[in-house]
């Protein structure tokens, strides 16, 4: 066991929001467990960047929606570096299919990942924190509902849930002095050789629809993420902090 000055827990680290979760909060004395379900080569390049930055890192594979997974991620923080102070619930897919095509097991898979693992790491991890940050990824899918806007009803449902576990969890946690709360990005920028939903023109017209006129970045939902993390946040609890270019 390797004592460390902070610990963070990021599920799904291997690249985009995650890896830059990682980055945007890696520090000298900081240890990290990196989470990825099966891109070892992507939370290996991101558990470097975070031994640059003077931390510690630490990769640990698994399909975040197998129900024993996020325990066990949480029993190899504390294992690994004796504490958890930050976990930042990340992994999770986007699934665009509509309802008259939704299956009994794709919406279950889209629960187990992105909610019921959700409620997992937190039932898992709050017992261990003492003035810690729980910080759940949601999405503007659960928000933004029009003809001009693709829908995504199976993540919708889940990322709703998500939120409505936030604000009950939060009361929660409240005596202990940890906070949970969600950030809520909008459409954010893929990585190069990450998985897209949309074709280059479908990007061009997303684009049009958000009054910053451009797409988000990793980097910005990451920058939302370390206020959450960070002391100065140790009063808000229970909310949702959109990143989403003004996009309503």
């Amino acid at each position: 066991m390797i004592e460390a000055r902070r610990v963070y827990l990021v599920t799904g680290a291997a690249s985009g929001i995650g890896a830059a979760c990682c980055r945007a909060l890696a520090a000298p004395g900081g240890a990290f467990l990196v989470h990825t379900r099966k891109n070892m080569a992507g939370a290996e390049a991101v558990a470097e960047q975070i031994r640059g930055a003077g931390g510690q890192a630490e990769v640990m594979l698994g399909d975040i929606g197998d129900a024993a997974v996020p325990a066990a991620l949480v029993a190899r923080a504390l294992e690994r570096f004796g504490r958890l102070d930050v976990v930042v619930a990340n992994a999770g897919f986007a699934d665009k299919t509509p309802m008259a095509s939704i299956t009994a097991q794709s919406f279950a898979a889209t629960l187990d990942t992105v909610l019921w693992a959700f409620l997992r790491l937190a039932q898992a991890a709050a017992p261990a924190m003492q003035d810690g940050r729980i910080i759940a990824i949601s999405s503007f899918v659960a928000h933004v509902f029009r003809a001009n806007v693709t829908t995504f009803p199976t993540t919708a449902a889940a990322k709703a849930g998500v939120e409505a576990l936030v604000r009950s969890l939060a009361v929660e946690t409240a005596s202990t002095g940890t906070t949970v709360n969600c950030v809520v990005p909008g459409f954010t920028r893929k990585d190069a050789a990450g998985h897209t939903a949309f074709t280059p023109e479908q990007w061009k017209a997303v684009t049009a629809n958000i009054p910053m006129g451009r797409l988000g970045t990793p980097d910005d939902v990451a920058a939302a993420v370390a206020f959450m993390a960070s002391p100065g946040a140790g009063y808000v609890t229970g909310q949702l902090l959109h990143v989403n270019g003004g996009l309503v």
